[in-house]
């Protein structure tokens, strides 16, 4: 999605999220990639909001801080986008090239964006092979609208702490990417939920290929927020609760129930979202689901929606297949920053110019 440039060469995998910016660096050797550089920086709740950055500046000081720290040589770095300023839509179009796709793609947009086509930035993609719909031959198409505010306000950001965005991709795509790459081709057919602060993302992949995306506006920060209101907390230490460490006077029914309530909502929202899969695309029955995102650390959130949806649910290690130096980085740091990385890795994996 939306490369700039054409010769393929190692990138920095840039993730920034509402709470906290990711940074990968892969070194790739006769197709195997090692860990180069891995660093995570926290951001405080009110400086990006709902995918908005309120506080260039201070995400900016931020980033260059992450930067000096990982001594990063590398100046190139793919980002990504995802939320409401977001289209990603398969589309049918009458059999043309890539060229007269290019053409013609912004008059076939026009029906499916609900915003002015002036204001996004279109790219597509064709696929698989034509078929015969009502007796037109008809191609698949993948129809990617980003704003043009969004993407200038993410790259901008990035250019601002001394780094070049070539790559700008959708967070759907980057999960994609990083499962395909650790987990290779399944048959069947696979759910990636990804669950950030402010946004969870669900992916839906049959057989290895792309099928349905949708950004839900509920995350990690749901349970915290609701944890301060109900349990007069401040944010800090309602996250801190959240992620397992005692309060004192935190009242632990209180606590259990809040979780029990937002894991209802987050299984209803994933089921909420399967449903409609399956009535707009004939499709058959999801086979299993991987999770990850920050979100997924909540102690008994997978066992939670295995029980609740009756389906295998597994959370997802983008370190699977990548060759990592002990020495360098700790298995222990490795497993907890794992699920919140598999964004940065799907797109450290992207080459300039690659499709």
């Amino acid at each position: 999605m939306f490369g700039m440039g054409s010769k393929k060469r190692d990138l920095v995998g840039l993730d920034i999220g509402s709470s906290g910016i990711k940074l990968l660096q892969l070194k790739e050797n006769r197709k195997k990639f090692t860990l180069e550089k891995l660093g995570v920086a926290q951001l405080d709740p009110e400086l990006i909001v709902e995918g908005t950055v309120m506080d260039s500046g201070r995400v900016v000081e931020i980033l260059k801080k992450l930067i000096d720290e990982q001594k990063l040589k590398v100046k190139e770095v793919a980002i990504s986008v995802s939320g409401h300023s977001v289209i990603v839509k398969k589309i049918s179009v009458p059999v043309m090239t890539d060229e007269e796709l290019e053409e013609s793609i912004k008059y076939e947009a026009e029906q499916y964006i609900p915003f002015d086509i002036n204001d996004v930035n279109i790219d597509s993609f064709i696929l698989g092979p034509a078929e015969a719909v009502d007796g037109k031959e008809q191609m698949s198409v993948l129809l990617v609208a980003v704003k043009k505010d969004k993407l200038s306000e993410y790259t901008h950001l990035v250019q601002e702490a001394g780094l070049i965005p070539v790559v700008v991709d959708v967070d759907a795509f980057t999960i994609e990417n990083m499962y395909e790459y650790n987990y290779g081709v399944d048959n069947g057919i696979t759910a990636l939920v990804n669950i950030g602060a402010g946004v969870m993302n669900i992916n839906i992949v049959k057989n290895g290929s792309f099928t349905f995306t949708r950004d839900i506006s509920i995350g990690g920060n749901k349970y915290t927020e609701t944890i301060q209101k109900e349990l007069n907390l401040s944010f800090e230490e309602a996250e801190r609760l959240k992620k397992g460490e005692e309060i004192e006077g935190a009242n632990p029914e209180a606590l259990a129930n809040v979780i029990e309530n937002i894991n209802s909502e987050v299984a209803a929202e994933i089921q909420r979202t399967f449903d409609y899969f399956k009535n707009t695309s004939n499709q058959e029955n999801i086979d299993r689901i991987y999770l990850s995102g920050g979100g997924v650390k909540l102690k008994g959130l997978a066992p939670f929606l295995n029980e609740k949806l009756s389906l295998p649910v597994d959370i997802i290690n983008p370190f699977k297949n990548i060759e990592i130096n002990p020495k360098m980085f700790s298995p222990d740091y490795i497993q907890e920053v794992g699920p919140m990385t598999a964004v940065a890795m799907g797109l450290a994996i992207r080459r300039v110019g690659d499709r």
